[in-house]
């Protein structure tokens, strides 16, 4: 696996490149702006783009605006977004762009390596893994929610989803059975008219229509 880093600050910059590297993952290119991101990602190609939301000039969205952009350039680039900030307009937009390989990592709240690296793998392989918080924020922001035909249970079983956990480890999580867990997801995918044709990307879809919400 081949990554690109953007991330303005330069310890952390190389702190995520040394983790990276312990597991034998490449880094192409690791830079400080949006700019830079782009260019890296037009040269080098990447399987995956971890990215910061606030670098130079203003710090407000650089970050997340790049890769926004890069998906577009690429078809769907996967990217990482790891911050200390939901910056919630454009986190949607990346979120909901209708295709897998996403994810929105909150800094502070990263405390496992593994479940990081973990992560990394996940969203590059075209999977989710999406900080609760983020989820939180993003649904504090939706009107006439689309999903309130779900009951409890199905939606703590969605959002176990949104942060990228198997149907074993929802099981565990919940402390239910895994044929309770597949019996709620097949709930989810019928309530959200996710029909059996679709079964490669059900998953997926079912959780950026969570999110996007």
């Amino acid at each position: 696996m081949r990554v690109v880093i953007a991330e303005d600050a330069v310890l952390l910059r190389a702190g995520v490149q040394r983790l990276l590297a312990d597991e034998g993952i490449e880094t192409a290119a690791a830079v400080g702006s949006g700019d830079e991101l782009l260019a890296a990602v037009g040269e080098h190609e990447p399987d995956l783009a971890i990215v910061d939301v606030r670098m130079p000039p203003t710090f407000t969205d650089e970050g997340l605006r790049a890769a926004l952009q890069a998906r577009e350039i690429t078809g769907n680039l996967p990217v990482l977004v790891l911050s200390q900030y939901v910056e919630e307009t454009y986190a949607i937009e990346l979120l909901s762009g209708g295709a897998g390989g996403v994810g929105y990592l909150l800094k502070e709240r990263v405390s496992d390596v593994t479940d990081f690296l973990d992560a990394v793998r996940r969203v590059a392989a075209g999977g989710t893994a999406i900080d609760p918080e983020v989820v939180s924020q993003v649904m504090a922001r939706g009107r006439n929610n689309p999903l309130d035909s779900l009951t409890g249970r199905e939606g703590d079983v969605l959002a176990l989803m949104a942060q990228g956990l198997t149907n074993s480890a929802i099981a565990a999580r919940m402390v239910v059975s895994h044929g309770a867990v597949e019996k709620h997801i097949g709930n989810i995918f019928a309530k959200l008219g996710l029909d059996s044709s679709l079964e490669e990307h059900r998953r997926v879809r079912a959780v950026l229509t969570y999110l996007e919400r």
